[in-house]
């Protein structure tokens, strides 16, 4: 409770200061509208059924790219995570592949998928899968040998190992994983919405409402939708992890 009245009185302090710089001319109302304004805006915007449909479709795709992400990235890591010259071949590969930023691959995608859902979808799994498979290896990392070597030594099978040893162990690293790519993935689907010009989605409504337009007010107030969807998410599977792995004594931080 205390973290979250912390949170609201930092954004309470946030919208003061922004509504001020307004009011005393800091800022010009007509590119960076007040508070006041734009909370109106999105009030109207939330009834707007075009707008909820364009979030309908942001969200419907994060759900797929993320659930694609986990069903790739979780068995990778366990694999390059229990076999060391595996993780060692394709190290060069990996971090080739990793830096490269979607904004760049978006171009490619175009020409080889088209705009459709497809694009936005491919985009967001590509980015979302790295944190999910580091995490997976990490935890890999810190099982306890003794746990492997008896299971090999009961003669069970590598699956039956790194399904019923090794992913109940690595849980609470992969779970971070997921976190992290979880808002990972919302950012690559709207910002590929934004940049490949998509029919619907949030993306695609800032660029409709910034192209051609003085109504920054619905700028804002769409990506002020995006932020707290984001936030949402983070917040909500945070949350889920502290319940689901409150038996578990491991430093779970981040492994970017």
């Amino acid at each position: 409770m205390t973290k979250l009245l912390r949170g609201l009185a930092g954004l309470v302090g946030f919208l003061l200061f922004w509504e001020v710089a307004d009011q005393v001319g800091l800022v010009s109302k007509t590119f960076v509208p007040p508070p006041s304004v734009v909370l109106v805006s999105l009030v109207n915007l939330l009834g707007d059924a075009q707008f909820v449909r364009d979030i309908v479709a942001t969200m419907l795709a994060w759900l797929i790219a993320i659930a694609i992400a986990i069903a790739i990235a979780v068995p990778a890591g366990l694999l390059l995570g229990s076999i060391p010259v595996l993780r060692t071949t394709t190290a060069a590969i990996v971090e080739f592949l990793r830096p490269i930023p979607v904004a760049a691959l978006v171009p490619l995608v175009l020409l080889v998928i088209g705009s459709g859902p497809e694009a936005k979808i491919s985009l967001a799994v590509y980015a979302s899968l790295w944190p999910i498979m580091f995490n997976t290896i990490y935890g890999m990392n810190e099982i306890d040998p003794v746990l492997m070597e008896t299971a090999r030594a009961c003669g069970t099978s590598r699956f039956r190992i790194l399904s019923s040893v090794a992913l109940p162990q690595t849980a609470p690293f992969v779970f971070t994983g997921i976190r992290l790519s979880a808002t990972i993935a919302l950012i690559a689907v709207v910002s590929t919405e934004f940049l490949a010009g998509s029919e619907v989605g949030l993306g695609s409504y800032i660029l409709l409402v910034s192209t051609g337009s003085t109504r920054f007010d619905l700028v804002f107030a769409s990506t002020l939708v995006a932020g707290a969807l984001g936030y949402v998410i983070n917040e909500g599977l945070e949350q889920v992890g502290k319940r689901l792995f409150r038996w578990s004594s491991v430093d779970r931080e981040a492994i970017a």
